[in-house]
């Protein structure tokens, strides 16, 4: 299973950071996971194109996350898409892709009759607007949708990509979300929006005022994504949707490895990861996460306990033995009267000592 980030950022405008977008490869099948800006190009540019993507998944119908998707569907046929585009979306969906699609209807009617391409099949959509639980299957693959906080923009999703070799969440615009955490309990690579708390740019420099507050109120903070990571069990953490698209990264990763301690990425357009083998290849490069740590074996590590416990009271009682032997040895130096007495203060004794220590 390859991960493709195609577009990092957020609404706001940055050469560097597209629309919000990413596309997971398998065994030869493309999906695409929102629609923000330019995602079309970013797509061409990882070596795809619509034509090739198998099914769209929408997380939510905030206009970064769909402003691209008229241009996913004119230039799939352009590139000789011959069937319908797939979208799967929250409620809501129809409605958006019908007003679309009539708003170019025009368009269409104009191209299609002058460009008399071989089919128009490209330029209709099938859309399947879903609700929470297994939403896809194809193959090996299983697509699962998880309810997250992104109020008041309801509903909103994050998508599980499960196969037998690996498991991929992404978060989608969410708050902290118990929900989105058990089911993204122990995955291999976990993709995750922020919000920058701290760390802007001094051409840029961050306000505590109501418009921060706000937007803040249904993203997670920089000083949580860590913690949600944490309490996933996740395998990898990449950084995501950025708000802003501008920060210093080493602070950055600085607060999120103040609750997560393992591999964290501050992802970039165009970042390819093998999500099964926990690698980052891009940029001609290879570089290995490490391997994945076993989330349950660390139930077993409390058996030692249990049985070290025995082992410690059979220590102690063993140790005790000797004393009481060697103060029982001793007793027979003082005066014959004495004997008894003491003897039998030193037995008491022991037996006291040998209960507590049991």
């Amino acid at each position: 299973m390859l991960l493709t980030l195609l577009g990092t950022g957020c609404p706001q405008v940055d050469s560097r950071r597209f629309g919000p977008s990413q596309i997971v490869r398998h065994q030869g099948a493309t999906y695409l996971i929102d629609c923000g800006s330019g995602t079309t190009q970013r797509l061409y540019a990882a070596g795809s194109n619509g034509a090739e993507v198998d099914a769209v998944f929408l997380t939510h119908l905030h206009s970064d996350h769909i402003v691209d998707l008229f241009q996913l569907i004119i230039s799939s046929w352009h590139q000789g898409r011959d069937r319908p585009q797939v979208v799967y979306g929250p409620k809501g969906t129809k409605r958006y892709v019908n007003g679309l699609l009539r708003l170019w209807k025009p368009e269409f009617k104009q191209r299609t009759a002058h460009e008399s391409r071989s089919t128009t099949a490209a330029l209709k959509v099938k859309v399947v607007e879903i609700e929470e639980g297994e939403i896809f299957r194809a193959g090996e693959m299983v697509v699962t949708a998880v309810e997250v906080d992104h109020y008041p923009v309801y509903p909103a999703f994050g998508f599980l990509f499960e196969t037998p070799e690996a498991r991929l969440a992404i978060s989608g615009d969410t708050t902290y979300c118990p929900e989105l955490i058990e089911a993204a309990k122990g995955v291999d690579v976990l993709v995750h929006e922020v919000y920058v708390h701290h760390g802007w740019p001094p051409t840029m420099p961050f306000v505590e005022d109501k418009e921060n507050r706000t937007v803040k109120s249904y993203h997670t903070s920089s000083d949580v994504v860590g913690i949600v990571a944490r309490e996933a069990e996740a395998g990898v953490l990449v950084l995501s949707h950025f708000v802003p698209t501008r920060f210093d990264e080493e602070e950055l990763l600085q607060q999120v490895s103040a609750d997560f301690d393992g591999p964290i990425l501050i992802g970039e357009d165009l970042m390819n990861v093998d999500v099964a083998q926990r690698r980052v290849l891009s940029w001609g490069m290879s570089i290995a996460l490490g391997k994945k740590p076993a989330a349950k074996k660390k139930k077993p590590k409390a058996k030692p306990k249990v049985t070290a416990k025995p082992k410690a009271t059979a220590k102690a009682k063993s140790a005790a033995k000797p004393k009481a032997v060697a103060k029982a040895k001793a007793a027979p130096k003082p005066k014959a009267t004495a004997k008894p007495k003491k003897v039998a203060k030193s037995g008491a004794t022991n037996k006291s000592k040998r209960t507590k220590r049991s």
